[in-house]
């Protein structure tokens, strides 16, 4: 059965210092748990099209995987496991400052895909320009009735905690990246 996890945050920053932050693939494995020690294995890129409004080419000091970029990134899967779980990733749409979205080829869902959309957006409490940050994570377990019961038991909750740390660590390290 799939499932649909949903997240969304409000960053004071511009759309396209978010959207670049979230499109290298280097800051991935600083978005995850510590204990799971993420790393990328391997990669293969493809470039973005053009930035819109740029004839530069986003390879000038932008790292940022398009469309048909694919990984393999390892972690593992409880704290201090000393198995570690492949998952083989796929950039399937990008378009700058908007969305950009990645499915799991192998790894440990039957299937997954994650969409990052990212809009300005006024916080109206504080009158502060920003962006929202959504997150859209649709996937489904494998084993069936098993899976369905490891969703209830602990995967749908990792989600959510997976998801709380990430938002608190995207916050830390976009104050980092655009102090003067």
């Amino acid at each position: 059965m799939r499932h649909t996890f949903t997240a969304e945050q409000w960053l004071p920053y511009p759309v396209a210092t978010v959207f670049t932050f979230f499109a290298n693939p280097d800051n991935l494995p600083r978005l995850m748990p510590s204990w799971q020690k993420s790393r990328i294995e391997r990669a293969t890129f493809a470039p973005p099209p053009e930035r819109p409004g740029s004839a530069v080419p986003p390879r000038t000091g932008v790292i940022a995987a398009g469309a048909g970029t694919t990984m393999t990134i390892s972690f593992r899967p409880i704290p201090l496991s000393p198995v570690r779980i492949s998952w083989d990733a796929r950039i399937t749409e990008f378009e700058w400052n908007d969305h950009f979205c990645d499915q799991q080829d192998a790894g440990p869902f039957a299937y997954w895909r994650h969409c990052h959309r990212i809009e300005p957006r006024l916080n109206i409490a504080t009158g502060t320009e920003g962006s929202l940050l959504h997150d859209v994570v649709e996937y489904e377990l494998p084993m069936g009735a098993i899976g369905e019961i490891a969703n209830k038991l602990f995967v749908g909750r990792q989600l959510k905690s997976t998801f709380a740390y990430r938002q608190k660590r995207t916050q830390e390290l976009l104050e980092l990246a655009t102090r003067p």
